[in-house]
């Protein structure tokens, strides 16, 4: 075999775990078009990397219509990815720099999967980390802050995808209640905006985090 059809299984290798580990993240159904798109390869280059996934007895599914699409099943888990110190390092630093920036609503959360990552790691990779990390620095304009219970609730109303109930202070000072639905999170460099559908009128509006003064899931739908 030559050193070139050497190197394009290799690629074909990774890109494989690298789309098992996709389909596993995302759960949800996703086309072979959108898969194609995702790693640069063509339709019948997709098409025959999920049939080497199903030879590997991967549990891999196919559903047509809308929201349909090709995933795995709920129960099925790779193995631990093992990280060296060098990937933890910037995977760790990148995250403190995005809580102590506070661009993000989801603080908490990533402080814990932070802690995982490093513990994941051997006693004589966790100093290299240290020490890596000594070395790196991230200068920014911190995001306005904002209270770790509004924080709290924002998270559980985007990932459970439940309406929120907020008391928001507008341009002019007044603070009104709202019913909203989380549609997007936008992180800009000085503060994080939400783009909500309001669910009394029907319409839309982007709220700053900053100028959410309460905020409560609502858990009756």
């Amino acid at each position: 075999m030559s050193a070139l059809c050497q190197f394009c299984g290799v690629r074909r290798t990774e890109r494989l775990f690298a789309l098992a580990e996709y389909l596993r993240a995302r759960r949800t159904g996703v086309t072979a078009e959108a898969l194609a798109e995702r790693f640069g390869v063509t339709i019948r280059t997709i098409y025959r990397d999920l049939e080497s996934l199903k030879i590997a007895e991967l549990p891999l599914t196919a559903e047509r219509g809308r929201g349909g699409g090709y995933a795995l099943e709920r129960t099925y888990s790779l193995p631990p990815i093992n990280l060296t110190a060098r990937e933890a390092a910037i995977l760790v630093s990148g995250g403190r720099h995005l809580v102590e920036m506070r661009v993000l609503p989801f603080q908490k959360t990533l402080e814990s999967a932070l802690d995982k990552v490093q513990a994941a790691l051997s006693i004589s990779a966790q100093r290299a980390l240290i020490q890596q990390l000594d070395s790196l620095r991230y200068v920014g304009v911190p995001a306005k802050p904002t209270s770790p219970e509004i924080r709290q609730a924002i998270e559980e109303a985007w990932f459970e995808q439940r309406p929120l109930k907020v008391r928001y202070r507008g341009s002019d000072g007044i603070a009104e209640d709202r019913r909203v639905r989380l549609r997007q999170v936008v992180m800009d460099r000085r503060e994080t905006l939400l783009n909500c559908d309001d669910l009394e009128s029907g319409g839309s509006r982007q709220l700053k985090l900053d100028r959410i003064e309460k905020a409560q899931v609502d858990r009756h739908i």
